[in-house]
């Protein structure tokens, strides 16, 4: 198995291992940075936390490929364990999803009262809202109103034929347009108007 790490989801008695692969990782890394990118240029504080795991003992627990505190910096910053019996959970996840269906993580981060989690399947991207227990789809994120999930996605299409820094920086320049116009930037379309 050499050295490759493991990814564990527990939920009620059914464990799942999964070993990520190159793709999966280059996913999970270009849109954490998409993340990051956004909260830079749109003001909006955040504190990353990776893959950290987090559980409710005997009922359910995950390790996300990325996740993000953005309303709940204060309750965790600084704290070297979490306890989701006393720390809220993150507020935003990022699943990937190319080797195996998130479905049964949807339901554990349902379980732990993740607000929002990003799921990226290698061709579109997903943004599952949790509202009354269960994720509804929404075409943008609650943390970052101005930039569709349409944006984001024609980004990650181009991962595989432009160099990354060259496609991180298109889409801060694009980001910060969307914040910048807020609301009246719904015709502009950055991804496809040539910023690539």
């Amino acid at each position: 198995m050499s050295d490759r790490r493991l990814r564990l989801t527990y939920n009620r008695g059914n464990l799942e291992i999964m070993a990520p692969s190159t793709g999966h990782e280059f996913s999970k890394t270009l849109i954490g940075r998409f993340v990051k990118t956004l909260a830079e240029e749109s003001a909006v504080p955040i504190y990353p936390l990776g893959s950290t795991t987090f559980k409710r003992p005997q009922l359910s627990g995950a390790e996300p490929d990325e996740c993000f505190y953005i309303d709940n910096i204060e309750a965790v910053r600084g704290k070297k364990r979490l306890d989701l019996n006393e720390d809220p959970p993150p507020d935003l996840v990022i699943e990937i999803d190319v080797t195996s269906s998130s479905q049964n993580r949807l339901q554990v981060y349902a379980d732990l009262g993740v607000a929002e989690v990003w799921v990226y399947n290698g061709e579109s991207l997903v943004i599952q809202q949790l509202q009354n227990g269960s994720y509804i789809t929404s075409p943008t994120s609650q943390f970052f109103i101005n930039i569709p999930i349409s944006e984001i996605a024609i980004f990650l299409q181009q991962a595989e034929t432009l160099d990354y820094l060259e496609l991180v920086k298109a889409f801060g320049t694009c980001a910060l347009i969307m914040y910048l116009l807020g609301e009246r930037s719904s015709p502009l379309h950055c991804g496809q108007n040539r910023l690539l």
